[in-house]
């Protein structure tokens, strides 16, 4: 039930404002998930990122928490996320409002720096508590807990597709910023030259006359070490960015076509290029993300970044480790497919490897191994709707956050669609019952009929 106005706990009213619990639907899918969920464990766990003498007041925990939920279960960004909560009465009811408000209640800027805050301890915990709420209504069995698929899959960074012409001269570009801002005056920038350049290397890749693309890449290569060796001479002590920036140039001039950790993107220099071995997307720009499903039920248990590029087999202990972690529960059996053979895990969980090609198998291990293909439906509907397909959370730590957010968003998408499918389960099992009793009753009538 909504709070109502009473002796004991009354709700102060405002003039001007209106209550929005006199103008929303009590039995609407998002206020009965605003009450299923334990927000005053986020004032305990993530009540240290708050300082209580420094500062002005802080924001609601509940309205910044509530806000990055809504936000990856409606797939918007910051600006279109705080648009909506301005127009949705039942979005601010579930941040903790009390009154209808008409301006916006922070910044978007605000979301990134909370982000930046919590990391990814902090969204572990916002993951965990949408698996304890689908546990508190019985929505999820302890008994799907304990039995999980894994899988992973790439989450891609939002960066262009990099080609060796490009990188040297989006990579001249930074050097010049970074000199100028610093007061260094170089011999010459090359932007105008570079511009040319750039514009004539892709005009000649786009019409297979790969010679002369390959001519105007050396040029903008030269120019790079132009530009570079102009700086390492004027300006001896370079700033901490500055060498940064010198360091990732002299990476990218040495690197060769078929190194390993090659760089791919100036802005996001830890972007891994993972071979996706498909014909229609051979590569993919970006980290390799682990991903743990419950068996049954298909809930999101567990998600978790990982850099290098790793064998998917070296990932399984981390991530049954972190489901085991946030669920409370222990593993008693993990459905992975080949790709993670010679896993060398040693935990008490058992790990079945799904091998279709193998025979003699046990009817109840076929009947697991033919459920871990659920997991692949899972991924695709937290990439193209909870924003893990274009991650443009920066770093590794955005990697890392936002992997754990969209699975968070995914969840929440299964609590809404749990609440909404219930009442109207339970309205058409009222009806179908009535039904019933009416034919029952018209045929004990005619049977009466007959005898007399």
């Amino acid at each position: 039930m909504l709070p109502q106005p009473s002796a004991g706990n009354a709700l102060q009213g405002d003039f001007f404002k209106v209550l929005l619990v006199d103008i929303i639907n009590p039995q609407h899918p998002l206020v009965k998930l605003s009450q299923a969920i334990d927000w005053s464990h986020f004032a305990e766990v993530l009540g240290e990122l708050y300082c209580e003498d420094d500062g002005r007041p802080a924001k609601p925990i509940r309205l910044m928490v509530g806000l990055q939920y809504l936000k990856y279960t409606s797939n918007m960004s910051d600006a279109e996320t705080l648009a909506r909560w301005l127009e949705n009465p039942y979005w601010q009811y579930f941040c903790g409002g009390v009154h209808f408000e008409h301006e916006l209640p922070i910044e978007s800027s605000l979301m990134t720096i909370f982000r930046q805050r919590l990391e990814e301890a902090g969204v572990e915990e916002m993951l965990a508590e949408t698996i304890r709420a689908g546990l508190r209504k019985k929505l999820i069995r302890k008994s799907e807990v304990e039995r999980v698929n894994v899988d992973t899959t790439v989450q891609e960074k939002a960066i262009r597709f990099p080609t060796d012409a490009r990188l040297y001269d989006r990579m001249r570009e930074h050097l010049v910023r970074q000199a100028r801002a610093e007061g260094v005056e170089l011999r010459q920038s090359y932007c105008r030259v570079g511009k040319r350049a750039l514009r004539k290397q892709s005009g000649y890749a786009r019409a297979r006359q790969f010679k002369r693309a390959a001519r105007q890449a050396r040029k903008l290569k030269t120019m790079l070490g132009r530009v570079l060796r102009d700086i390492i001479r004027k300006h001896p002590s370079p700033s901490p960015v500055l060498q940064q920036e010198l360091a990732k140039t002299e990476r990218l001039l040495a690197q060769k076509r078929n190194d390993k950790h090659k760089l791919y993107s100036i802005h996001e220099p830890q972007v891994e290029c993972i071979a996706k071995g498909k014909a229609h997307k051979r590569y993919e720009f970006g980290c390799k993300v682990g991903f743990t499903t419950s068996a049954k039920g298909n809930w999101i248990l567990g998600a978790q970044a990982f850099h290098d590029n790793p064998y998917d087999g070296h990932t399984l202990a981390a991530s049954l480790e972190q489901t085991e972690r946030l669920t409370g529960v222990k593993l008693k059996q993990a459905t992975a497919d080949l790709g993670y053979r010679g896993h060398l895990y040693e935990g008490e969980c058992k790990v079945l490897i799904a091998n279709r090609y193998r025979k003699k198998i046990p009817k109840s291990v076929r009947y697991w191994w033919k459920r871990r293909s659920a997991i692949e439906p899972v991924i695709g509907h937290a990439k193209e709707e909870h924003r893990l397909n274009r991650n443009r959370l920066k770093g590794v730590e955005g990697d890392r956050v936002n992997a754990v957010l969209a699975a968070c968003g995914f969840n929440m998408r299964k609590l809404l669609r749990q609440f909404s499918f219930l009442p109207k389960f339970w309205l058409w099992l009222k009806a179908y019952l009535q039904r019933q009793q009416a034919f029952f009753t018209q045929q004990h009538s005619h049977a009466l009929l007959s005898v007399a």
